[in-house]
């Protein structure tokens, strides 16, 4: 005999049950469902996730092979039961771009551009290239964007007829050798900023300096840096980021140290911080660090191994706030906002271990903090020619536990060092210690446990080549 009692918790069991089996897989944020595979044996490639955007009710993501060299991949659609569909406009390419144009209220990710509907329209004339950057356009931003290939090749294109057409080669704009491999663009202050990565065996030895960051006025490009830039980022909507500044962010890194450009107000400032691994040393392993908007007002900085927390205003002229978050071994080509949820993509197996395939990790963002404890290396000086009473590029020293300073130098008379902090973090520099370093000598200084200016920074004394890094765990 069954009491009604009986029968209401067995129906609800019943019905939990199928509620289960019909609920997508999970793993501590990973759905298995949601992998982004190479079909079949012998794939020659990677298979990455290489833009992700939440819109028209769902989660965009656009797949991305090496040298546009596969098949089977493309544009995703992500619904709200965590299930995930190739979309019928897919194309196989090398894609990690995309952009919000509030003007024609789309979205372009990849060669894709997406009405508020849902309704996906394609680039064709774009679609065999290897795009890495959509931007707004200087002359026509309520139209048109621009596009950046990994090759240097700038398109414009109209977002209302899909008319596109070849503007420039950046390559030979910016007079860049070796093989090419720009990344980052945006467009702020009456510019466009593009960034181009390239770094090798050349590049460590300093027989090259194929790694640039430029910027274009509409009539001519000019050469901001030589040396490797990943990314280059800011506001995305305009009318806001017209009211903040319209500050501009780009991201790389030289022999010594990652590197932060910081445009505001039309006018360059340049910032240093530790690399948390050297693994990222190269042109293939940096993509696709990023600086989003991971929530409304607040910047995420993903930069050589570590992710950052970036001030998304820039008071007086200064970055004031930069605060590391955690160490990680992971490629990131985009990360986003959806659904409450903070996501990931990811390039994780290519096919030098078996079938190529990326997936996604959903979860709360504050669960970064416990990834890795932030550590790393860098300084202003390795091997660097240095000039007496010049100062060196602000490091940045907070948000690490212990840290200590080495310090050689290459002349044959005694030279002296100063170490300048800025605990405020507003450009006020206080001297915090000054040595006089003897020809061949070597010197060392393990700071006191919580000390945590915001940057620092050192003078020499007289002409010399100098090694000044430091070291945080």
């Amino acid at each position: 005999m069954r009491f009604p009692g009986c029968l209401i918790i067995s129906t609800l069991c019943t019905a939990a049950a199928l509620a289960a089996e019909n609920t997508p897989l999970q793993v501590d944020g990973v759905f298995p469902g949601m992998t982004v595979f190479a079909p079949g044996a012998g794939s020659r490639s990677e298979t990455g996730i290489g833009a992700l955007i939440p819109w028209a009710d769902r989660l965009w993501a656009v797949g991305y092979v090496a040298h546009i060299a596969g098949e089977g991949i493309g544009l995703y659609e992500i619904r709200d039961d965590m299930t995930m569909q190739r979309h019928p406009a897919s194309v196989t390419g090398t894609f990690a771009n995309r952009l919000v144009h509030w003007e024609t209220l789309q979205a372009v990710i990849g060669p894709h551009v997406i009405d508020a509907e849902g309704n996906v329209r394609t680039i064709e004339p774009l679609t065999k290239h290897r795009l890495t950057a959509t931007a707004r356009h200087l002359v026509h931003p309520k139209t048109m964007v621009y596009f950046l290939t990994m090759e240097g090749l700038l398109f414009e294109t109209d977002l209302e007829t899909l008319e596109t057409r070849e503007l420039a080669n950046v390559v030979n704009e910016l007079g860049i050798e070796g093989q090419p491999h720009f990344k980052g663009a945006h467009t702020a202050q009456g510019r466009l900023v593009v960034a181009n990565n390239t770094y090798e065996e050349p590049e460590f030895l300093g027989e090259r300096a194929s790694g640039c960051l430029g910027e274009w006025d509409g009539a001519r490009w000019r050469v901001i840096e030589r040396n490797p830039f990943v990314e280059v980022s800011g506001k995305q909507n305009p009318a806001p980021g017209q009211r903040y500044g319209n500050t501009l962010f780009a991201t790389g890194w030289c022999k010594s140290a990652a590197i932060l450009r910081v445009l505001h107000n039309g006018t360059w400032s340049r910032y240093l911080l530790p690399k948390a691994s050297h693994a990222f040393d190269h042109t293939w392993n940096t993509e696709w660090m990023r600086i989003r908007e991971a929530q409304t007002e607040r910047y995420l900085m993903d930069l050589h191994g570590m992710f950052y927390e970036l001030p998304a205003l820039v008071y007086d002229g200064r970055i004031w706030g930069v605060r590391p978050i955690a160490t990680h071994l992971r490629i990131v080509p985009d990360f986003c906002h959806w659904r409450g949820m903070f996501v990931m993509a990811s390039d994780q197996t290519d096919n030098a271990v078996g079938q190529p395939q990326s997936g996604l990790w959903f979860g709360n963002i504050d669960a970064l903090w416990s990834m890795g404890k932030p550590a790393g290396w860098g300084g202003p000086w390795w091997d660097t020619p240095v000039t007496p009473d010049e100062p060196s590029d602000p490091f940045l020293m907070t948000g690490f536990d212990k840290k200590c300073v080495h310090i050689t130098h290459q002349s044959s008379e005694t030279v002296g060092f100063t170490l300048e902090v800025d605990f405020l973090g507003d450009g006020t520099w206080q001297t915090y210690d000054a040595l006089a370093l003897r020809p061949g000598s070597y010197y060392h200084h393990e700071f006191p446990d919580g000390f945590s200016a915001h940057w620092i920074r050192v003078r020499v004394s007289r002409p010399c080549t100098a090694t000044v890094y430091f070291t945080y765990s």
